[in-house]
């Protein structure tokens, strides 16, 4: 009796260590293929210099790529100026158009120094939007540091033409707008200060948020149908169509909407002084 127990106790064990392994194993491909899955953040190579990890990851890949693109797309479609433009060079001479435009509207006269900046913001966070919309590929700007750092680098370009153009005071008199009570100057002063200061946050969570929202929704649309099967996935799948229609829209906008709020940044100051 104590062998068979013995025996009995030894199957129930691996039993018991094979459902442990099962589950965890499980856990470890519902992890992989969750929704949030998509927005890992993995090392290509490992490269170091000094103390600065440099490694190349797949998000700098798909921006890299991104660059190329852009730089590869406008140099073939202006290689040719004909008098009947061909497909890309219209595409290429309607976004320039749209672009330039959009600066004057917003800037003024003063917008076309800034036209390189726009132009090159929104055909990088275009690009990187639409990459990500293609199968087994990464959204760089689903990362709150890349979209951080695009934020940073327009805020810190209207401070600096702010206080270039305007001086110090001007700069600091941009937040306290003319007839304002004696006594309401302070409270109005930080509050239209700390709006200011928070344009970056703004800018980047919003480009990121929508990225990340629209992705993950996809994911699991695409979920469901792999769960119902074919009979009954038909509805999942004709949506996740819509959705993925809608989300490359949302991609398109979301670069205009970054643009756009920062030539309405910069049109403040020319206007402020």
């Amino acid at each position: 009796m104590s062998e068979e127990k013995l025996l009995a106790g030894a199957k129930n064990e691996a039993h018991s260590s094979l459902d442990q392994h099962a589950q965890a194993a499980a856990d470890v491909a519902h992890e992989a293929h969750g929704p949030l899955s998509q927005f890992e953040v993995k090392k290509i190579f490992d490269l170091h210099i000094g103390s600065f990890d440099v490694s190349l990851t797949n998000s700098s890949l798909y921006m890299i790529i991104a660059t190329f693109l852009a730089i590869f797309f406008l140099n073939v479609a202006t290689s040719e100026k004909t008098l009947i433009p061909s497909r890309l060079q219209v595409i290429a001479e309607s976004l320039y158009r749209f672009i330039i435009d959009m600066v004057k509207g917003s800037i003024g006269n003063e917008g076309n120094k800034f036209f390189p900046l726009i132009f090159s913001l929104f055909i990088f966070i275009l690009i990187c939007n639409l990459l990500g919309m293609t199968p087994y590929s990464f959204t760089s700007t689903s990362q709150v540091a890349v979209t951080l750092s695009l934020a940073a680098l327009s805020f810190i370009t209207v401070t600096i033409f702010a206080i270039w153009r305007n001086g110090i005071g001007g700069f600091f008199h941009m937040f306290l707008p003319s007839g304002v009570p004696i006594f309401m100057a302070p409270f109005i002063f930080l509050i239209e200060f700390f709006s200011f200061l928070i344009r970056p946050i703004t800018l980047s969570v919003r480009l990121f948020a929508n990225m990340v929202a629209g992705h993950v929704l996809l994911k699991v649309v695409a979920g469901f149908i792999i769960t119902l099967g074919v009979i009954f996935g038909t509805l999942p799948f004709a949506f996740s169509v819509i959705m993925i229609g809608f989300e490359t829209f949302v991609a398109m906008l979301q670069a205009y909407i970054f643009v756009i709020l920062v030539c309405a940044y910069l049109g403040e100051v020319t206007r402020s002084h």
